[in-house]
């Protein structure tokens, strides 16, 4: 991270800065300051979207209370100076243990975001994953964020894979360092905002939808500025560019979860490495080594998929165990804090991605939002090892803890 924005040393409480950073550290200090600030600057369904959840959304709630029922036992009258975040993912170094999940056209929430975040992951050096239905396109992402950019992939049947094993192809020419294939989609959900708001394909805004644009002018004038949001990343299958008809392909080429037998033809294409997102059976994990991947995404899609599936940090520390070191295993959902990385390091992961928090910065604040999140996320790693008196990410892994809604399988 650089120095010059104040970010890298944490600062603690009542620190008073003029730079850019230090005004928005005090101003934002939390992930919930800019999810406040981004439901005011955004139109609802585009808030909605990306903020809802699966039915009720108790699943959203689950994820959260997970983590803060997460207590960890502190060491004192240690020397915490000179600590490293620095971790290794699949023979790449990135600066902290946290990078950016895929997010399916959270450009709703704000045009153009993912070049924002891309350009804020790669100054601070950790990985961002595009979604392969975001509103902007491989070639178009790549080239911001050369050193830590990842893709993400569902399902695409059609024509033996055709789409699919074409957009793997489009990411490794375009220098993509891992591919990530997403299981945890085999039908389509409900989501009770989307369907009060319109969400759905086709797209007809009505008065409520119209007005909620007009009165969100920060956001408009982004739109303006940016285009309209629209799925970049099927144009070459649609061959066209018109929103209506790219939603159509995505709404019928995305079909299922993919089978063992299908992520292994993946395996066998994909040089680099290559993980599975959505898990959270220990039994799915290691279905996955077997077929040969090399990391294991443990997550229960941010609580949007299955209101009912367990948070995804209760069921980490059983599927570390049945992994037992043969691949890397990353979690999210509900990641609001650096707080919640070191937690999900105490239970055995080896990084902890997030995906809502960069959405609210960047929805809030513009392009300096995704940067903020990145450097609030390493203060906050950073003050939870210093105040647990853990000088190295590996001692954070061997804290006293208790975690009471462990999974047992």
């Amino acid at each position: 991270m650089s120095a010059k924005n104040g970010a890298g040393t944490p600062q603690g409480w009542g620190h008073v800065g003029a730079t850019r950073a230090q005004v928005l550290r005090r101003r934002f200090p939390t992930v919930d300051d800019l999810r406040l600030r981004a439901r005011s600057r955004v139109p609802q369904f585009g808030f909605d979207f990306v903020d809802g959840g699966a039915g009720g959304e108790t699943g959203v709630a689950r994820n959260r209370q997970a983590l803060d029922a997460i207590e960890l036992v502190p060491r004192y009258c240690v020397d915490t100076s000179g600590l490293s975040t620095q971790i290794e993912l699949f023979g790449r170094t990135y600066a902290a243990p946290f990078g950016v999940s895929p997010m399916g056209m959270a450009s709703l929430a704000w045009p153009g975001l993912e070049a924002d975040i891309a350009v804020a992951a790669q100054a601070a050096r950790i990985p961002f994953v595009l979604a392969c239905v975001s509103g902007a396109a491989i070639e178009r992402i790549a080239p911001l964020a050369p050193d830590v950019f990842w893709f993400q992939l569902y399902r695409f049947p059609k024509d033996d894979h055709a789409a699919g094993f074409d957009m793997m192809r489009r990411a490794e020419q375009a220098g993509a360092h891992a591919l990530v294939l997403t299981v945890d989609s085999p039908v389509r959900t409900k989501r009770p905002r989307d369907l009060r708001n319109g969400m759905m394909v086709p797209f007809r805004p009505d008065l409520r939808t119209i007005w909620s644009v007009a009165t969100s002018p920060h956001w408009f004038r982004a739109l303006l500025q940016r285009g309209t949001p629209r799925f970049e990343n099927f144009e070459p299958y649609v061959g066209s560019q018109n929103v209506g008809a790219l939603a159509g392909f995505a709404q019928r080429e995305i079909s299922g979860a993919y089978t063992w037998e299908e992520i292994a033809r993946f395996r066998d294409r994909w040089k680099r490495p290559l993980l599975v997102k959505g898990i959270l059976h220990p039994q799915d994990a290691a279905e996955a080594v077997k077929v040969g991947v090399d990391g294991i995404y443990v997550s229960n899609h941010g609580g949007r998929q299955l209101e009912a599936a367990p948070a995804s940090i209760d069921v980490l520390p059983a599927i570390v165990a049945e992994v037992a070191g043969r691949a890397k295993v990353i979690v999210d959902s509900g990641m609001r804090s650096g707080l919640d990385v070191v937690r999900a390091l105490r239970l055995g992961a080896d990084a902890a991605f997030t995906g809502r928090p960069f959405v609210y910065g960047v929805a809030a604040l513009g392009a300096d939002g995704a940067r903020h999140v990145a450097d609030m996320f390493l203060e906050e790693i950073r003050l939870a090892l210093g105040q647990l008196g853990a000088r190295t990410l590996d001692e954070a892994r061997t804290l006293a803890m208790r975690h009471p809604g462990a999974m047992r399988f």
